[in-house]
């Protein structure tokens, strides 16, 4: 195992060496390596899951990374079996095209999942292109029609893409920036295949969403890095590039999108920017003071659901959960529920169907289980899409059924 992880010694944006470490979540399996029944009595491998904050520039990041190979080489989150991310996704291309001033040329999707993304952008009339490191989901994009190279994005692999598609007027990075360890050759990459008056457009979720909001689940051994403006921009002006814009989203919580210009001398950035750097300054988000109080209301907050829970089973409740999600595995490990609290799990992907829960072994089911079996009380693991999942699950709650959200603090709706 030894092989397959490394411990961080310095910051990955500004390279100090004066990280410190303020949460621990144990150690716990990879948040998306859902396990098959004929796998249930192998023994899981699990890594240390613990949070380190830069002093110098703010950014807030793992303290171990795990090989990419065993996080994303085979992958089973679908971002089409949610309505909610199609719609955002739909929105947020019209945005690019607008906001660019561009209607065609190629767009370059890194981490493109099942090309979601990349089908907006279709239809406005780009030339489209996926860069998907995980085979099984590249090799069902590329048969609908999604053209995806199945590979991780790196300056080779960037030299590769110009070399047979040429360059790219924008290049996006949803919900994978933060997924990347070496972060300079990902950049580097971009300002390889970018055309000179091109976009980097990355969006990802916002570090002060997850403090404020106590979204502790969010963090998992893919999100190697936990994002603020601040750090952002000094990364990027080390790398010759410029933040012009930026907003924040209500998607996964709170996200926020950045607009990068490659060559940026005659792009005056937005106002956006000053503002929500003094946002981050007057919330504490450069303070190793705000992170030891956001790990003391994790604790706290952990009690509450353990608490809550039990006394629904001690007064004869049955709980479901909804979302086979990597947050929600995370919440399920720190806290320890498991089978004897939760008694299966439901899921729209079929993909995740018949599987267990890694760490806690809850097996996975779609969700016409919740009518037929009638939980007492469901908690809502992908609580990110909770009026999806509510408004989907009408039958489920005119019989009576009652929803649970864990964050930001155990409630019953």
């Amino acid at each position: 195992m030894k092989q397959d992880i490394r411990v961080v010694t310095e910051c990955r944006t500004c390279k100090s060496a004066k990280i410190k470490e303020f949460l621990s979540l144990g150690s716990t399996p990879l948040a998306n390596s859902l396990v098959a029944k004929s796998e249930l009595e192998k023994p899981e491998e699990v890594f240390p899951l613990n949070v380190v904050f830069c002093p110098k520039c703010g950014l807030v990041q793992l303290g171990h990374v795990v090989k990419p190979e065993k996080m994303f080489t085979n992958y089973l989150y679908l971002t089409s079996y949610s309505s909610t991310m199609v719609k955002h996704l739909g929105e947020f291309a019209k945005e690019v095209a607008k906001i660019s001033g561009y209607k065609n040329g190629l767009v370059v999707d890194i981490g493109s999942n099942d090309g979601t993304f990349l089908a907006s952008f279709k239809k406005i009339g780009f030339d489209v292109l996926g860069v998907e490191p995980a085979k099984n989901i590249s090799k069902t994009t590329n048969e609908k029609g999604i053209r995806t190279e199945n590979v991780f994005f790196n300056i080779e692999n960037s030299k590769n893409i110009l070399e047979k598609y040429g360059k790219a007027r924008i290049i996006t990075g949803t919900n994978v920036f933060a997924h990347v360890d070496d972060l300079d050759g990902l950049v580097e990459g971009v300002k390889i295949l970018l055309d000179d008056t091109g976009f980097f457009i990355i969006e990802s979720p916002y570090l002060p969403d997850l403090l404020h909001k106590i979204e502790f689940d969010t963090i998992y051994h893919e999100h190697l890095s936990y994002l603020s403006l601040k750090p952002l921009v000094v990364f990027f002006k080390r790398h010759g590039m410029k933040v012009i814009d930026v907003k924040r989203t209500k998607i996964h919580g709170g996200s926020i999108r950045l607009y990068v210009k490659k060559k940026p001398e005659k792009t005056k950035p937005k106002k956006s920017i000053e503002r929500l750097l003094l946002y981050e300054k007057k919330n504490g988000i450069n303070s190793f003071k705000t992170f030891r109080e956001f790990a003391r209301k994790v604790v706290a907050l952990k009690k509450e659901l353990i608490s809550l829970l039990g006394k629904l089973k001690n007064d004869g409740k049955t709980i479901a959960g909804y979302g086979a999600s990597a947050k929600g595995n995370t919440l399920l490990n720190y806290t320890g529920i498991g089978t004897e609290t939760i008694g299966f799990i439901v899921d729209k992907n079929p993909l995740k169907q018949g599987l267990y829960a890694p760490g806690s072994r809850i097996e996975i089911f779609s969700p016409e289980k919740l009518v037929l079996d009638r939980p007492d009380y469901v908690l809502l693991l992908a609580w990110n899409f909770k009026e999806e999942i509510i408004k989907q699950q009408q039958e489920y709650a005119s019989l009576g059924g009652n929803f649970i959200t864990p964050v930001p603090w155990p409630k019953i709706l």
